[in-house]
């Protein structure tokens, strides 16, 4: 199974910048897409269908135009959960999981901490969640946890390791994220690239992405019972219909 998951960062931006024609050539069983900031409802959802993904979900903020994140299926899950019933959490539509016979993948959305009141509240998700997935593994130990967690793990997921008075390198958010592999979860692009530093994301700003001056904050976290199930993991930075890449995971 082939597992993509892509912060597009605005689905409707995306479809005009080709994402339509990138999704039929990646070619994912499964795509988890993180920051639509759409309703289903704003989007013409034939053309999903038409590129091969007939099973869509999409579970959306209470805002408009703002986070929400969303999984396209080529195959029917036995089961979609939207949403963790956690008020704090949901409201702002970030968690969306597909349950399949021997695997459930989810798309989820980790605030980002721009401000003072965003950074609390992403350090609240942050305790919520790893609860939450410590639960969740009890009953589903196949777990997946695509998405774009907003934070960088270790010095060599970022271009320049001395911004650490920035959110998304924290040290609260590393250590987090820390305990959150500790928890039972494998960073499989880590785990099948232990040495290569390459990103997910890169700012607008300064030229960035044409600098590589990137953070890795994209990651597809593996439940351990899957391990030796990974068969590869990368990025793919081609991909240039957001300030985000797609990252990839594929599992026997």
């Amino acid at each position: 199974m082939k597992i993509i998951s892509y912060n597009v960062n605005g689905i409707r931006a995306a479809l005009k910048k080709g994402f339509i024609d990138w999704l039929k050539a990646a070619n994912p069983d499964v795509i988890c897409i993180q920051e639509t900031k759409a309703h289903k409802e704003q989007l013409d959802l034939e053309i999903f269908k038409n590129a091969g993904y007939p099973y869509h979900y999409w579970f959306s903020a209470q805002k408009k135009g703002y986070s929400s994140v969303a999984v396209l299926c080529k195959k029917e899950p036995n089961y979609v959960e939207y949403g963790t019933g956690i008020e704090t959490m949901d409201f702002e539509g970030r968690n969306l999981r597909v349950d399949f016979d021997d695997i459930s993948i989810m798309s989820m959305y980790l605030p980002s901490g721009t401000n003072d009141a965003r950074l609390d509240f992403k350090l609240n998700y942050m305790d919520e969640i790893l609860e939450y997935a410590s639960e969740l593994r009890k009953k589903i130990p196949n777990l997946v946890i695509c998405g774009d967690y907003n934070i960088c793990h270790e010095e060599i997921d970022i271009h320049n390791p001395k911004m650490k008075g920035v959110s998304g390198f924290l040290p609260v958010e590393r250590t987090w994220l820390g305990k959150f592999i500790d928890s039972g979860f494998i960073d499989s692009f880590r785990y099948k690239n232990p040495d290569r530093q390459e990103y997910s994301w890169w700012s607008y700003r300064a030229n960035s992405r044409a600098n590589n001056k990137g953070w890795r904050l994209d990651y597809a976290m593996v439940a351990e019972p899957l391990k030796d199930r990974i068969k590869r993991a990368y990025i793919l930075p081609e991909a240039k219909h957001s300030d985000h890449c797609p990252i990839a995971v594929e599992i026997d």
